[in-house]
């Protein structure tokens, strides 16, 4: 019964059982209503019998009141108290039950206490006659039988009950497994097949259910599927894609490093032009070969596993520091180093060299094409969770665009001819580290970039 059809059959057994053990407390009571009445009617009828004849053989009087099922009978008639019918009284009453003005409260406490007391007792009911044959009609009767009938029909109720249950449930059954699960196994299908093959647009499900629920569950996976599919396409075309890259970039840097190797000579040359023109195609074939190596750098199938050791981080800041501060060749762009000297942080030191590396010298590039003075801040402090290193710098900030693909490879480039592959492969380095690279704030006022590196067991 592990089955959702399985469990609904169990359920609606259930609740169908609950709801007639709601409904057999008032027909109980109900059936002893009637019952009770119905000695009444009895008794009437058997008094009766004894206005029309005054005097009644003992033994006819006796048979009387074997077929009311009572001991005696009272009727009130014309306001006279007249004692119809007699015989014995085993016991003397025990309670006494009024029927004219019993309310639906009362007679099923009533019900309930007669049907949990085991012991026979007599009782005195008190009724109105049929058809206004007097006011008022008082009988003496045991309970035992009261009580057996209601049992009686107790039980028949509740096997009726367990009937009807197990027929609407079979009935239900039925209908979830055509309305609901079969619908649902569909789809379930559908999953199993497309995941067997996610590539192949035929496994893409075609909504058909006439249910809204699982027609928009539907029409979701089928969304779903299409999107992935798609995905894994263009993954393949973009792995195929980045495989010629690679091989086309590792080609063409040999081609540009041997181009390179010419541009001395060329900057020799006596011609003024020459000499004018000369270091302007040295940068050229310079940019093109940082980025044929970045390109083929990005192009590892993953950057390897950090070697997690204690170091300093102002030694690492100096050394960016200094190697930075070459490229701007006396220029008015200003490199500071404020890192402490006690700060030791959990990390490689090589690609964290690279991770800031990269961050200043897109710092420093932007600024370079301002055209304005500025300045480059490294920093870095610790709380109990993170180290938390900053590269913060006073240019003119990231426009929109590089914002929106700030860490997408080949698109988050700021300056003209750039990659766009160095925030992409410091957030790699980063993410190996445990840790996380942010741009924390930029505008005019400038550009702050944040580093947290964990601190925890979980960092590494």
């Amino acid at each position: 019964m592990n089955s959702l059809s399985g469990r609904f059959l169990i359920l609606t057994t259930v609740f169908v059982m609950l709801a007639e053990v709601l409904i057999f407390v008032p027909s109980i009571a109900r059936f002893r209503e009637d019952f009770l009445l119905n000695r009444l009617e009895r008794a009437q009828i058997a008094s009766l019998a004894l206005l029309a004849d005054d005097m009644l053989a003992d033994e006819l009087e006796a048979e009387l009141l074997a077929n009311a099922g009572v001991y005696n009978v009272v009727l009130r008639r014309d306001e006279v108290r007249q004692l119809m019918l007699s015989s014995p009284i085993p016991d003397q009453v025990a309670k006494t039950y009024d029927l004219r003005g019993a309310g639906p409260w009362v007679l099923i406490r009533d019900a309930m206490i007669r049907f949990f007391t085991p012991e026979n007792q007599v009782i005195r009911v008190i009724g109105q006659p049929v058809r206004d044959a007097g006011l008022l009609i008082e009988v003496t009767m045991d309970s035992a039988p009261l009580r057996m009938a209601m049992i009686d029909y107790g039980l028949r109720i509740l096997g009726l009950s367990f009937v009807i249950s197990i027929i609407t449930a079979f009935f239900l059954f039925l209908a979830v497994r055509v309305v609901l699960v079969r619908p649902i196994k569909s789809v379930v299908g559908y999953m199993q097949r497309y995941a067997r093959a996610p590539e192949d647009a035929r496994g893409i499900i075609s909504p058909q259910s006439k249910v809204t629920e699982l027609r928009e569950a539907e029409e979701a996976l089928q969304m779903l599927q299409t999107d992935l599919t798609q995905a894994l396409k263009q993954r393949e075309r973009l792995a195929q894609l980045g495989g010629a890259v690679a091989k086309v970039s590792h080609d063409l840097r040999n081609i540009l490093t041997s181009a390179q190797l010419f541009t001395d000579r060329i900057e020799a040359s006596d011609d003024p032009l020459v000499r004018r023109m000369a270091p302007k195609l040295v940068n050229s074939i310079t940019r093109a070969v940082s980025l044929c190596e970045s390109t083929l750098a990005f192009g590892r199938a993953e950057e390897p596993a950090p070697t997690l050791t204690m170091v300093r981080l102002r030694d690492i800041a100096a050394d960016v520091a200094s190697s930075e501060a070459l490229a701007v060749d006396g220029g008015c762009i200003e490199i500071a180093n404020d890192v402490p000297e006690d700060l030791v942080v959990r990390a490689d030191p090589e690609q964290m060299f690279r991770v800031i590396m990269n961050l200043v010298r897109n710092a420093r590039q932007a600024l370079m094409i301002s055209g304005q003075p500025g300045k480059i801040t490294i920093s870095a402090c610790e709380d109990q969770d993170a180290w938390v290193i900053e590269v913060r710098d006073t240019g003119p900030g990231l426009p929109p665009r590089a914002q929106e693909n700030l860490f997408t490879p080949f698109q988050g480039g700021v300056r003209k001819g750039g990659s766009g592959l160095g925030l992409a492969i410091s957030q790699e380095l980063v993410r190996g580290h445990g840790g996380e690279l942010v741009l924390t704030c930029t505008g005019p006022e400038g550009t702050v970039f944040e580093i947290r590196l964990p601190r925890g067991e979980m960092g590494f």
